[in-house]
């Protein structure tokens, strides 16, 4: 059965989704690209990984770099899941254009090119937020597009990772807005 719950973060509420042993949910309220449907047949109930979730959280908001992930299963095509690993390797107060990430699944995948456009895709359908740090992805120029709970708290986390934000700028139209 599926279960989910709730954090209070100082950017919006999140809903946490499991499993029952794994985080397969982690999102803003309201997200563009919501996973699960809300509530549904899931059972609120408190449960191990979302109490690790939490102790994740309660760091990451404090300004500080979590030294564990709690166990995590993320539902998706072979693509998206590779794109959702890179996203795991991008440090903390760092970050990476689509570009960078579709030349590295080229690499992975003996291609000579892969579309920065499909890799947004991915990154937009991640379902756990944060922890898949989807918001340290950034356009080639310094746009802060593309994040599905929008540009304001993108803008937001990575100031809480105290990335140096004066070579990004906020795009005047598009998807992230």
């Amino acid at each position: 059965m599926p279960y989910f719950s709730h954090y209070p973060s100082p950017l919006g509420d999140l809903t946490l989704d499991s499993d029952g042993e794994h985080l397969t949910g982690l999102w803003f309220n309201p997200q563009k690209y919501h996973t699960a449907p809300l509530h549904g047949n899931r059972q609120e109930k408190n449960l191990p990984v979302f109490e690790q979730t939490r102790q994740w959280l309660d760091l990451y908001f404090n300004g500080r770099q979590p030294d564990f992930l709690p166990p995590l299963q993320m539902e998706g095509s072979g693509f998206r899941k590779a794109v959702w690993e890179i996203l795991l390797g991008i440090p903390y107060g760092s970050t990476m254009t689509y570009g960078d990430i579709a030349q590295e699944i080229a690499r992975q995948c003996g291609l000579k090119a892969m579309s920065a456009q499909a890799v947004g895709g991915a990154v937009g359908h991640n379902p756990i937020s944060i922890i898949v740090p989807c918001h340290r992805v950034v356009g080639s120029n310094g746009s802060l597009t593309g994040y599905a709970s929008g540009i304001d708290k993108k803008i937001k986390l990575l100031k809480i990772e105290k990335v140096d934000m004066s070579h990004f700028f906020i795009p005047r139209k598009g998807t992230a807005l």
